[in-house]
């Protein structure tokens, strides 16, 4: 009894020590291939398993894409669910089964990449590097 009880406490332990902290990882001035941004910076909280991408177009981009969609904000944020697999960080699929694609984030590097697959061809291509990165342990 008493080791079934030992179990139980060690085990809501380990629950309650991982709740309480949460990988936070910040990439900022991040440059883009095709765009240019007054601001563009990806937070990436691990625990939550989000990604909130935060930015400012500088007025020629605004400009661009405000000709062909009026809805265009010269900032914007936006939320995606991500998950981890080998080692990366991926977006949740964005589009149809047969058409579809992703954010890539691997840990530890500046690089972000778009990922597309069309009838099981995958394609990675950089989209974006990030000059600066910034980790934090979020303790609640």
């Amino acid at each position: 009894m008493k080791k079934i009880r030992f179990l139980i406490s060690l085990f809501l332990l380990i629950l309650l020590i991982q709740n309480s902290q949460s990988e936070i990882i910040v990439m900022s001035d991040c440059d883009d291939s095709q765009d240019e941004f007054l601001k563009n910076e990806y937070i990436l909280n691990l625990n939550e398993l989000i990604m909130t991408r935060n930015y400012v177009y500088k007025e020629k981009t605004y400009q661009k894409y405000r000709l062909t969609d009026l809805s265009t904000k010269k900032s914007n944020s936006y939320v995606r669910n991500i998950y981890e697999e080998n080692g990366k960080i991926l977006t949740h699929k964005h589009g149809y089964p047969q058409f579809y694609t992703q954010i890539l984030f691997e840990k530890d590097k500046q690089e972000i990449f778009m990922k597309t697959v069309l009838n099981d061809e995958e394609g990675i291509s950089k989209i974006s590097f990030c000059k600066k990165i910034e980790k934090f342990k979020k303790e609640s």
